[in-house]
Formats: structure tokens, C-alpha cells, sequence
């Protein structure tokens, strides 16, 4: 289904990946604190009139660049997130901090501090998405869901979350925004399924924490939202799909939380099949397909429909796929272990169808994170990861396609 053009070496375990709405550009965050960020080449054949459009890109001819790198956070970058047009990044570390920067440039225009722990230690964090251009939202290890309203101007020293909810017990492993409804003014959700341990919820914007699953007696672990699906009886063809710890799918129909209507086996082995650690819905050109990134290295193909595995590529043979979507041209970004693969559509397919450090305060300049403290976040990830089926490690630096002149 996919082929690979590139593999980018990265010098520091990969814990985030973030792809860019609008522009083919993908950032990492590292365990080193190190934020990076890349551009891909256009699909089309620029720079050679000869060349058939795309067939630069497809056949390694054309350059990755770095856009801009620099030390981001004091501890490991946990996680990542674009704003809804792509103009900010936004990234959340082990050091307790927040930062809003220009995806362009790297320039940090803003912190927030993260609210501690009720001992007074750092609640690192494990998601964070922005929801609108006036929310951003954000997980942390402790179940806490801080919300914070990004039209006030907060200092360098920010202040607290608007809101703070807890819709589990257990840290929240993904967050899903759910589709707008057809009454909304904005065109921006307002509300959003989270996973934490064993359960499934959705938190509105305005009212809170709604409904909360039953327990599935498994780890759920990632998540995606899929529309468009054939309806029929109760169903309206609006699934939410859920990756558990043990390598099976669950859909859960819009509406109805209280508990999973279907399963797919994505992977089986002696133990009980790997975790699924992060998904993404195909282009369209692939129909209705969930690519599932694996904790041992795959990514594995899902129709949903015939709820059939069709096909899988290998990411990495040792370290397990953390990072997984799609850029705006169609090819599938993969992130794990020290390693980003950036993947076009296989032939088959197609005949049927700025490496220096910035200025950001004295943080990037700080040599506070050690390498013992580097190997000793990136433990705990994958011992979490063990005993609950989540871990965010893998990648940094930047190469060239393979065939580049």
C-alpha cells in the first residue's frame, strides 16, 4: 500500500510528532528536549521541466530541510500539537512548561507553566491538542484535562487553566475532537473523546466531563474519529475508533458511549497481540482505511466496513511506531525508536488510481537535562508502556532522500 522514500536518523529518542494542516511539514520532539522541524518536498517536480509532476518526490530526487531546530524543554519533549491553521506549535515537556512557538521560525511567543501535582511535583504531560484558535487543550500523567483560553495574552510566567477536568483515573493516552454539529457557529468542536486506563470519555466544552464507558477491562491506548461510513439501523456512519493494549480495535458508535460495538483483530501472537500506540484515517484515495502504528514496529492497513487488516509495512524491527499521520499531499509520515520514515503510495497504487540551535531564553541554553536524566524519562516511558500498553520514544537530524544527487 505504501513505499518508503526516505528515513530520517534522529539523535535522540522520537516521544512527539506533529504534521502541519496546511503545508507538507512535519516537527519531532525528542527526549533530549530538542524540538525539530522539517519540510518536505512539494510533489510537484520543481526544478526539473523534464520531470512528470511528483515523480521528484517519488523517486527520492528532492530534499528534506530543516526548517529550524533548537532546546526546547529542560526535560523530554512529551508531546506536540499544530495550531488549527498550522501558524503556532505547540509543545509540552517533562520540565513542566508549555510552549507556543511560530511553526515558520521556531520563535517562542509564549509559556505556560503546567499546574503541579498536589504534592508539588511536575504533572508531566501526554497530549495536547488545539481544539479552535481559542482553546488549547492539554493531558497530563496525573488524568488531569486542563483547558486554556488562548485569546488572553499570558505572560512568560503563565497563569491557570479556565478549566480543569479529570475524566479518568489513569493518565489520558489520546484525545479525539469530535465533528462540529451542523447548529455550530464556529465550525470548531466542542467536544472531544479521551481515553485513560480501562475507560472511554467525552468532555464538552461548556458542560464538562458528559459520560464516562464502562470499564473494557483493557487498556485503550489511541484513538481516531472516522465519518462517512454507511449507516443503516441505529448506526449513522460515524464511528469512533479506539487501539487497545492487547492489538484490537474497538468502534464505538457516535452517541452511544456506554460501550463498544465492534472488534477487530489488527494482531495476534502468544501474548495476546502488540499495542496499537497510535492510528490515523487514510487519504481518501484509500477508501475508508485506518493506518495503526504498533509496539513492535508496524504499521498495519484496516478497512473499516469488511473491518479486514489488508496490508503492513515496517517502520522499525525493534522500537515500536509513536508517531503516525498523514501530510497534506497524501504520504504517510512514521515515527519511532531514533528514526522518522516518510512513506508515498506503492506503484501498484498508483497505476489503479536549519540544523543550529534557536535563541528561545535561557532554556535552550541550559544544560540542566542530562543524559542520565534523558535515559531515565525514556525508562519510565517504556515501563509505563509495559505495565499499561502506552510509551512515546524514538528520534532527530535530518537527511536526504536515499537517491539524492
Amino acid at each position: 500500500m505504501f513505499d518508503t522514500v526516505c528515513t530520517l536518523p534522529l539523535s535522540s529518542d522520537l516521544f512527539a510528532q506533529a504534521i502541519h494542516p496546511e503545508e507538507p511539514v512535519v516537527s519531532v520532539g525528542l527526549a533530549s528536549g530538542h524540538v525539530q522541524t522539517f519540510r518536505l518536498p512539494s510533489l510537484e517536480g520543481e526544478g526539473d521541466e523534464d520531470a512528470a509532476p511528483s515523480s521528484l518526490a517519488r523517486t527520492g530526487k528532492g530534499h528534506i530541510d530543516t526548517m529550524w531546530r533548537t532546546r526546547r524543554h529542560k526535560g523530554s519533549c512529551r508531546t506536540l500539537g499544530f495550531s488549527t491553521d498550522g501558524k503556532m506549535l505547540y509543545s509540552a515537556g517533562t520540565d513542566g512548561m508549555v510552549k507556543a512557538a511560530i511553526s515558520e521560525t521556531g520563535q517562542v511567543q509564549n509559556k505556560i507553566v503546567i499546574p503541579f501535582e498536589k504534592n508539588g511535583s511536575i504533572d508531566a504531560p501526554t497530549m495536547i491538542h488545539a481544539l479552535s484558535p481559542q482553546t488549547l487543550l492539554l493531558g497530563t500523567d496525573s488524568s488531569a484535562l486542563h483547558l486554556y483560553d488562548l485569546r488572553i495574552p499570558y505572560s512568560k510566567v503563565s497563569a491557570r487553566p479556565e478549566q480543569t477536568h479529570h475524566p479518568h483515573d489513569d493518565y489520558i493516552s489520546s484525545l479525539t475532537p469530535l465533528p462540529a454539529s451542523e447548529t455550530s457557529t464556529s465550525g470548531f468542536s466542542k467536544q472531544w473523546v479521551t481515553t485513560g486506563g480501562t475507560t472511554l470519555a467525552v468532555t464538552d466544552l461548556r458542560r464538562g466531563v458528559l459520560v464516562r464507558s464502562e470499564n473494557q477491562e483493557e487498556e485503550l491506548v489511541s484513538s481516531i474519529f472516522m465519518g462517512g461510513l454507511p449507516s443503516s439501523g441505529t448506526s449513522r456512519g460515524e464511528k469512533l475508533i479506539v487501539g487497545g493494549a492487547s492489538g484490537i480495535l474497538t468502534l464505538w458508535e457516535k452517541g452511544a458511549w456506554d460501550d463498544q460495538d465492534e472488534r477487530i483483530y489488527v494482531d495476534r501472537n502468544a501474548d495476546g497481540g502488540d499495542s496499537i500506540e497510535t492510528m490515523a484515517v487514510g487519504p481518501d484515495y484509500l477508501g475508508k482505511v485506518v493506518a495503526a502504528g504498533l509496539s513492535n514496529g508496524k504499521v498495519k492497513f484496516v478497512r473499516i466496513g469488511p473491518n479486514q487488516v489488508v496490508s503492513e509495512v515496517v517502520h522499525d524491527e525493534i522500537d515500536g511506531v509513536v508517531g503516525l499521520g498523514f501530510d497534506v499531499e497524501g504520504r504517510m509520515v512514521s515515527g519511532g525508536g531514533q528514526t522518522v520514515k516518510v512513506w508515498h503510495e506503492a506503484e501498484e497504487n498508483i497505476e489503479g488510481s536549519g540544523d543550529e540551535d534557536m535563541d528561545d531564553s535561557d532554556d535552550d541554553k541550559d544544560s540542566d537535562n542530562s543524559d542520565a536524566e534523558r535515559r531515565e524519562d525514556t525508562k519510565d516511558r517504556k515501563k509505563r508502556k509495559k505495565s499499561k500498553g502506552k510509551d512515546r520514544t524514538g528520534g532527530q537530524h535530518v537527511m536526504a532522500f536515499h537517491d539524492l544527487d
